[in-house]
């Protein structure tokens, strides 16, 4: 299995904290917020292939960042330069399977949210269905719904659909950005952006495939710490015990 983390955000909410500086390497706790999540996989599963896709601005600090790090870290330069030409999330994707290819799963993450339990349970959940496998959580702010991807499942888990911010969420199931890809799913991407799939926000993706392919959604054992701006980020560093 590959891991693509998702970093090429300008954070634009969190300035002036990450005019000159990438938000997933903010400190909780003492740790920056990919060290937090990096610990925990590097104790449940050895990657063949680590992959981070950075903008151009901060690509020399996630490069600095991966020579603290014990295993070994490939930092991809997706070329942008300021939040209005950033390639968006499918294509910082793609750019990343073009390195390591479709023939191996993937775990595919953003960098900047921290959660409370590890992602081995999402992984064990994947190898039991044998398919592509994302997270979701009940979210009881329609506000929060609005501004996310949010999913409607079976009774079996397997998501009947996904949509990204909308004004009127079909359920309270919300989907944080963790997925575990199939190479028959990572084999879509292309397709998926030649068909005019949303490429900003990873969900889109999701929303893509899931008409597709099937992808089921494991509901989560803990808490998701999203941090969008500056109040929250102040907030996450006072309420943050870790991964348990």
């Amino acid at each position: 299995m590959n891991l693509v983390i998702l970093a090429a955000g300008y954070a634009t909410r969190l300035y002036p904290l990450t005019e000159h500086f990438p938000k997933p390497l903010l400190e909780v706790r003492g740790k920056t917020i990919l060290d937090w999540l990096l610990d925990d996989l590097a104790a449940v599963v050895g990657f063949e292939e680590i992959l981070l896709v950075s903008n151009h601005r901060y690509a020399g600090q996630f490069e600095a960042w991966s020579r603290t790090r014990r295993e070994p870290i490939a930092v991809l330069d997706d070329g942008s330069t300021e939040n209005e030409n950033r390639l968006g999330a499918v294509r910082d994707l793609a750019l990343a399977l073009e390195r390591c290819g479709t023939e191996k799963p993937a775990l595919v993450m953003a960098g900047d949210n921290l959660l409370d339990f590890s992602l081995a349970r999402l992984l064990r959940y994947a190898r039991e269905k044998g398919t592509s496998c994302v997270l979701r959580y009940r979210e009881p702010s329609l506000e929060k719904l609005r501004r996310c991807g949010v999913l409607t499942v079976d009774a079996e888990d397997r998501i009947t659909g996904m949509v990204e911010k909308s004004p009127e969420p079909p359920s309270p199931w919300a989907c944080p950005p963790f997925y575990v890809y199939t190479p028959r799913a990572l084999a879509l991407v292309q397709r998926a952006l030649a068909e005019g799939c949303g490429a900003d926000a990873p969900g889109s993706l999701l929303a893509w495939l899931c008409r597709r392919v099937p992808v089921y959604a494991m509901e989560m054992p803990g808490r998701r710490y999203d941090i969008g701006d500056l109040k929250s980020y102040e907030q996450v560093k006072k309420e943050y015990q870790g991964i348990c």
